[in-house]
């Protein structure tokens, strides 16, 4: 095979380098193409073919359904590891010893109190704002009580900043569901696990006895597991090219935040719900949206199924498709909402034009399920994803400031006016 691309414009050839990745993806090398061509740019909306960096965290091939943490499988993650072990894999490298993980849960406990004065900026929120503005807000806050500056260089300083963003983020997210349910804000427990802190921290009552319900703990940690990361998404490349202009930590990932908040990235699984509803408030025929979603011109589309980049079953959905059901079964609800979710999910999983289309349930179809048997609003499901979500934004930060990569300037095709005299106010 050629180690060359070439390309012929305006009559003139150029090459470039074609690289090659681990798992042999291909990639052309195009950084000198405007200097070489003397300002020609490749156009890429959405860059959906175009590469933004080299990383070494995440593999994904949406063709074959395949999804990897640092080389290891999310099969095999889901089901041997947890969500404080995947988040060490993540952001280090390698799979912690016994006692560096011990080590990352406890100064993470070290860290976990917030200051006093961010309580009075979540009391400055009403309980009607949407939770992602304000944990995206409180994120943001973080700045103020931490207003030095990272030392990349200092393997000592990164660490420290990656433990407090781990060890504050579960209580910011905690609060704001506290905060929206009215709910006294709970401190956690030192003496718990990572999840099972934030489990508490959630759903502790101060007129109870908490009690950590397995089969809920194992769901949470799985979802947080299979969000953990997925390659170069709309809020992780925004994390990168925040930092890349040599942001903060924290400012980077109150960008990811807000990049993640809209309703075609991280607030998908809301979406789920709000269709369910929307099915259950027309009289619960979800065979009628069935033939809806299979007329094309109907502008209906069923949200939670298929995925832009799988085009096979998206194999975290095949992982918690499991845990959804062991909730349901647990808890015994008695939801029309989530007996809808289930008739779509039977339908499509056998419905030829489904299968022949690869529109199987997705990670968003099912988390959804999962949030709204556990209790918890709709407008926080995407709260949710982002707590699972922060290790790999703090992964893709990191290893973007450690390699120095250049900060990020997209060109442009510009289609305006050309050269006009400019007429004065009275002339127009």
């Amino acid at each position: 095979m050629s180690d060359i691309a070439k390309l012929e414009v305006n009559g003139k050839k150029y090459e470039f380098p074609l690289m090659q990745g681990t798992e042999n993806e291909l990639a052309i090398d195009i950084k000198s193409l405007r200097a070489a061509t003397e300002g020609v740019i490749t156009l890429d909306s959405g860059y959906k073919n175009t590469g933004s960096c080299e990383s070494a965290v995440t593999f994904l091939d949406g063709e074959k359904g395949i999804l990897r943490y640092r080389g290891y499988s999310i099969e095999d993650l889901a089901a041997k590891s947890n969500f404080l072990e995947t988040s060490y894999l993540l952001i280090f490298g390698e799979l912690p010893t016994a006692e560096q993980l011990q080590k990352f849960h406890d100064d993470i406990s070290a860290e976990a109190l917030v200051d006093e004065d961010i309580k009075k900026i979540l009391d400055g929120f009403p309980k009607s704002a949407h939770p992602m503005g304000v944990v995206s807000a409180l994120t943001s806050s973080l700045i103020a009580f931490n207003p030095e500056s990272v030392n990349i260089e200092s393997r000592d300083d990164m660490y420290d900043a990656i433990v407090k963003l781990m060890a504050k983020f579960p209580v910011l997210a905690a609060w704001t569901l506290r905060k929206k349910q009215g709910l006294p804000l709970d401190y956690g427990d030192v003496h718990l696990g990572y999840v099972e802190n934030l489990y508490k921290m959630m759903f502790n009552k101060p007129n109870d006895e908490f009690k950590i319900n397995p089969i809920v703990l194992n769901a949470l940690d799985k979802l947080l597991i299979l969000h953990a990361d997925h390659e170069q998404n709309c809020s992780t490349s925004t994390v990168r090219i925040v930092g890349s202009s040599h942001a903060g930590l924290f400012a980077s990932i109150s960008a990811g935040v807000s990049a993640l908040w809209g309703p075609l990235h991280g607030g998908a699984n809301q979406a789920v719900i709000e269709m369910l509803e929307d099915i259950k408030n027309d009289g619960g025929d979800y065979n009628k949206y069935i033939e809806k979603a299979k007329d094309k011109n109907d502008p209906f589309r069923l949200m939670g199924f298929g995925h832009r980049v799988y085009k096979n079953f998206d194999p975290r959905a095949k992982i918690i498709q499991v845990a959804a059901e062991e909730v349901l079964a647990d808890l015994g609800i008695n939801d029309p909402v989530l007996d809808i979710a289930k008739g779509l999910e039977k339908v499509a999983l056998s419905d030829e034009y489904f299968k022949a289309r690869n529109l199987y349930p997705n990670v968003d179809f099912y988390s959804g399920i999962i949030y709204r048997a556990l209790g918890i609003p709709v407008e926080m499901f995407t709260v949710m994803f982002a707590m699972g979500r922060l290790p790999g934004w703090i992964a893709q930060w990191k290893e973007m400031r450690i390699k120095h990569e250049p900060i990020g300037r997209p060109r442009q095709l510009y289609v305006g006016e050309k050269l006009r005299d400019f007429v004065s106010v009275e002339n127009r």
